[in-house]
Order: structure tokens, then C-alpha cells, then sequence
């Protein structure tokens, strides 16, 4: 068993799992849909068990993920890439997809010349107009809880992130400090009506949010 594996055994059980592909069937249908066209090529970077990408109505859908596993969560209408992110990226051709989301990924990069690789070629594979969409711990909220979890290595605040954005060439729709909370093993109203009226409700991302959102366009 991988190191990967024996972490994510650890910190998921089944049961938590399940809970999670709940979550994301209420994230996906009364947040990310509004960003992601159902007609467009949507690529999950960094998929892991695939909550996001195996329940966002999409035309075409690609995971990449280092983890073979990545396979056996997705659906049959999921094109599975299993390599790491940039080699995974490589292999699509240019302006390829219209949407990347990119979901607690980038805070278990080694360090900020791998994350610009990889942003260089998000930019590459996506569509003019394509947008790149980031959730992930912001490190000026968490401050020491990013430390946590064994595999976070990369600490970014969301001003961090939107410049790295822009030094990639993405234009800026969308930069909120506060979203989701950190850890869904936090206070986060896990049961699907109050996950809806959470989403709703702007305030409670600054009273609970441990987690940045940022939204890129290729111009």
C-alpha cells in the first residue's frame, strides 16, 4: 500500500466517504454549476476519489490523479489520465477544455515551481475563455491547523494564489479569502438543506470558511 493510500484510509472512512459524495452532489448542483457550463470539457486536476468530477453534468470529463484508484471512482463517462499533474496535463492537446477545477490540490504540491508548471499548463489546455476554478486551505484563516494533515506542504494565502494566477497570465474573475470550511470533519453542516442554506447564506463563509475560492480566465 501506497503512503498515499495508507493516509487516505486513515483520514476517510467509508462512512466518511460517503458523507463526502453527499457533499459534493449538493456542491455541485447549488455552486459549481453555475460556473461550468453543461456543455463544456471539464477536467478534474487532482481528482482523487472523484466527488467532483462523477456528479458535474459536463459534455466530456477528464480526471488526472498520480493515484491509480482514480479509476475505480470514477464514472464510465470520466476519461481517467493517471500520471502526475503536469505529465497528466501534457498529454492533452492545446485548447483542449473549457473548465479545470482544481479542488485541495495545490497545498500538497513540493514547492511554488512545480505549482507554476502546472498552472503554465492549464493555461495551455484550455480554451480561450476557459477558466480555471481553485478551492483550497488558505493558510491567513487556518494559520497552524494547515499543518494538520501530513500531506499539506504548500501554504498559500488567497492573495498568494491570485498572484500566481496572474503571473500565469489568467485574468482574475473571482478571488474570496472565505468559503468552504477547512475540514469537513469541522462544523460544517454536513446534511444537504443546510449545506444549500450555507451556500446561500455569504456570512456564514466568513464566520466558517477555511478555504479560498479564486476563478481564472484564459483571455
Amino acid at each position: 500500500m501506497t503512503i498515499d493510500k495508507q493516509i487516505y484510509r486513515t483520514r476517510f472512512g467509508k462512512e466518511e466517504m460517503g458523507g463526502r459524495i453527499e457533499l459534493w452532489q449538493v456542491l455541485c448542483d447549488h455552486w459549481f454549476s453555475r460556473y461550468v457550463p453543461a456543455d463544456s470539457t471539464t477536467l478534474d486536476l487532482g481528482a482523487g476519489a472523484c466527488e467532483f468530477i462523477n456528479n458535474i453534468p459536463s459534455a466530456r470529463k477528464y480526471a488526472i490523479d498520480h493515484n491509480p484508484d482514480v479509476i475505480n471512482f470514477a464514472d464510465d463517462d470520466v476519461t481517467c489520465i493517471v500520471k502526475e499533474l503536469v505529465e497528466g496535463l501534457q498529454t492533452l492537446p492545446e485548447a483542449h477544455v473549457d473548465r479545470i477545477v482544481v479542488s485541495n490540490v495545490f497545498e500538497h504540491m513540493p514547492d511554488r515551481e512545480y505549482l507554476y508548471a502546472c498552472l503554465a499548463e492549464c493555461y495551455r489546455v484550455l480554451k480561450a475563455g476557459g477558466k480555471i476554478i481553485v478551492m483550497q486551505p488558505n493558510i491567513r484563516v487556518v494559520k497552524e491547523r494547515f499543518y494538520d494533515y501530513s500531506d499539506h506542504s504548500l501554504p498559500l494565502t488567497e492573495k498568494g494564489m491570485a498572484e500566481s494566477l496572474a503571473s500565469s497570465c489568467f485574468a482574475l474573475e473571482e478571488v474570496r479569502a472565505r468559503f468552504l470550511p477547512y475540514t469537513t470533519k469541522s462544523r460544517y453542516p454536513n446534511w444537504p438543506v443546510l449545506v444549500k442554506l450555507y451556500l446561500k447564506f455569504p456570512p456564514a463563509h466568513w464566520l466558517m470558511g477555511g478555504q479560498m475560492f479564486l476563478v481564472g480566465c484564459k483571455e
